[in-house]
């Protein structure tokens, strides 16, 4: 072996480079991090050719007194923390000095700055090899810019890694999108090639803020989530989560803060995959933007270069708050939630109102020219002055929309069944189109849940106990977590070091694959600790007989039927998808249906 020897300052920085410094949009976030830790309200980032040329962050912060100027380039050299009391209750987004000497290591870097304290600013000067900086007075406002020039020109393999341009441009974008997102008062703006990319005002108040997740997620995003709060036991979860409707082919519009750091945690990744179980469709991805906030202490964000991922002192509670909020959230979701927002678009449209009563007008002078439909079932009316549209059934069982009418429920009434297998039903806002077999499984399933919880798990002793030979961990998982596994219905017991016996398990699951189950149940807890996999399957099953037992295509209902639908739907959780994840129900309002025919045009 060869004689050990202590690195090169230089050598040793390039290889702390090779962790923190990927590519440009790496650069970008130490940057940001570092302008943010130093309380800047706004932010502007300058770059060329995707930040290989040029890569230039300037903020308003409190600057660096000209004494520490040399010391920010030194490896392991901060502010943010001194003693291992605080490296256990950080705050800060950076901490671990190893930025600037890592990016001076592979480019050409100036930093100036200028403190409060100071009547000028100071720059210094690093430039790959030569780590020796020079310090020099420099016009500066108060606050600091960072300067890195032609990444990698010392290291040009690493540079034969980059994408192109606008890739590496791309990438830079989302950084900055992911930091707009979790620090709403400061001032963000992008430059590409001299082109002004971005530019996200201070957001302050609620409106404020939808409007930047809207500018950063698009206009979609904000129209298709609900607002979240939850708090338990010094934890609080709060952010926008996407319908189960408006979901994605890949998870890319998935952001989550643990104290304002934006993380990619498996166990984060795995409740809100839980939550979403049986409302999603499958094989897609689930839209939110989220953010966690707990007690420094708990949370552990050091067990990573990039600061990407964090560990929980206990995991286990942090899954099953993440899980049990949004679950509840998402069960909560009701068909009135959805109208409301149809209502206050109908509230700023309202002084429009006379516009429309004239272009009805117009497009009707005469009402004896109207086409009316006098079947036994159907009445076309005209409101006055209001736009032409469906009545409700002359029979007086079956209410019918009225112009002053204030009670009109969520989904309406209906008015028509359409190829026997959609209800067509009206409220004051517009159209609503129900698919019936859908909602009605929906309604049934859920039925069939509540009524299973309310008996209670029942168990089915195996006939004949099932050995089952795994690894040591997981024997020592299923005896260590043998309470747990019989709250689920599971009785298992230990015969050896890699070998267990299961005597009893739920009796709903007795026809399923046991050994697969309870493999991924072991799997689970050792990942997780917790599983869901029990509940899973028994739900999968009553899907199945909710998906039987619900009413077919082509099955003929009467008003009074499909308006009972409707009725359980506006009472029934989840109701507004099926158990496949598949819309149950969706809207059309008069305006929408009004441009689709270019009335008033």
């Amino acid at each position: 072996m060869k004689k050990i020897k202590v690195l090169s300052h230089r050598l040793s920085n390039q290889i702390a480079a090779g962790e923190v410094v990927e590519r440009p949009a790496s650069i970008v976030k130490e940057l940001l991090e570092n302008s943010l830790d130093a309380g800047a309200s706004k932010v502007d980032i300058d770059i060329e050719q995707g930040g290989v040329k040029l890569l230039q962050v300037q903020d308003d912060g409190c600057g660096i007194p000209k004494d520490d100027l040399l010391l920010a380039l030194r490896r392991h050299a901060t502010s943010k923390i001194s003693e291992l009391e605080d490296l256990e209750n950080i705050s800060t987004l950076g901490f671990r000095g190893e930025a600037l000497a890592s990016i001076s290591s592979v480019s050409r870097l100036s930093l100036t700055s200028r403190s409060d304290l100071s009547d000028n600013g100071w720059s210094v000067e690093a430039e790959g090899q030569d780590m020796k900086p020079s310090l020099m007075p420099m016009a500066h406002l108060i606050g600091t810019t960072v300067e890195v020039r032609d990444l990698f020109f010392n290291t040009p393999a690493r540079k034969k890694f980059l994408k192109t341009e606008k890739t590496e441009f791309s990438r830079i974008d989302e950084i900055l999108k992911r930091l707009a997102l979790s620090q709403f008062g400061v001032h963000f703006s992008l430059k590409h090639n001299q082109k002004l990319v971005q530019n996200l005002l201070p957001a302050i108040s609620d409106a404020e803020k939808k409007r930047r997740v809207g500018l950063v997620c698009g206009p979609n995003f904000t129209e298709n989530t609900v607002l979240i709060d939850a708090e338990r036991a010094g934890l609080k979860l709060w952010g926008w989560v996407g319908l189960p409707t408006f979901s994605r082919g890949q998870a890319d519009r998935q952001y989550f803060y643990v104290n304002g750091r934006v993380v990619r945690d498996k166990l984060v990744t795995h409740a809100v995959k839980q939550a979403y179980r049986d409302v999603l469709f499958h094989g897609r991805h689930p839209a939110y933007i989220l953010y966690l906030e707990l007690e420094p202490s708990l949370v552990d964000v050091n067990v990573h270069p990039t600061k990407h991922e964090v560990r929980f002192r206990d995991s286990r509670f942090i899954h099953d708050f993440l899980f049990s909020s949004l679950h509840k959230a998402l069960a909560k979701l009701a068909p009135s939630d959805r109208m409301n927002e149809f209502n206050t678009a109908a509230l700023d449209s309202s002084s429009n109102e006379a516009v429309a009563e004239n272009r009805c007008e117009n497009n009707f002078p005469d009402q004896n020219h109207l086409s009316l439909n006098k079947s036994p079932d159907f009445l076309h009316t005209y409101h006055g002055s209001k736009n032409y549209r469906f009545g409700g059934s002359q029979s007086a069982s079956v209410p019918s929309i009225g112009k002053k009418d204030e009670s009109i429920p969520p989904l309406g009434y209906a008015i028509a069944q359409l190829h026997g297998i959609f209800i067509l039903a009206e409220n004051k806002q517009g159209l609503i189109v129900v698919d019936m077999h859908a909602a009605h499984e929906r309604i049934t399933y859920e039925r069939l849940k509540i009524a299973s919880r309310s008996e209670g798990l029942k168990m089915q002793p195996l006939l004949v106990p099932l050995s089952l030979v795994i690894s040591k961990q997981e024997a020592d998982c299923a005896e260590e977590k043998a309470e747990l596994l019989a709250d689920l219905g599971i009785e298992l017991q230990r015969i050896s070091d890699e070998g267990i016996v299961v005597r009893q398990i739920p009796s709903l699951l007795k026809d399923s694959n046991i050994e697969q189950m309870i493999r991924d149940v072991l799997s689970d807890f050792l990942e997780y600790g917790v599983s869901d996999r029990i509940q899973s399957h028994q739900d999968e099953l009553l899907s199945k007989m909710a998906c039987y037992g619900s009413v077919r295509a082509n099955r003929q209902l009467s008003l009074p039927e499909m308006n009972a639908l409707l009725r359980d739907m506006e009472s029934t959780e989840r109701s507004g998808q099926c158990n496949h994840g598949r819309p149950t129900w969706i809207f059309q309002s008069l305006d929408e249906l009004d441009k689709l025919f270019l009335r008033g045009q």
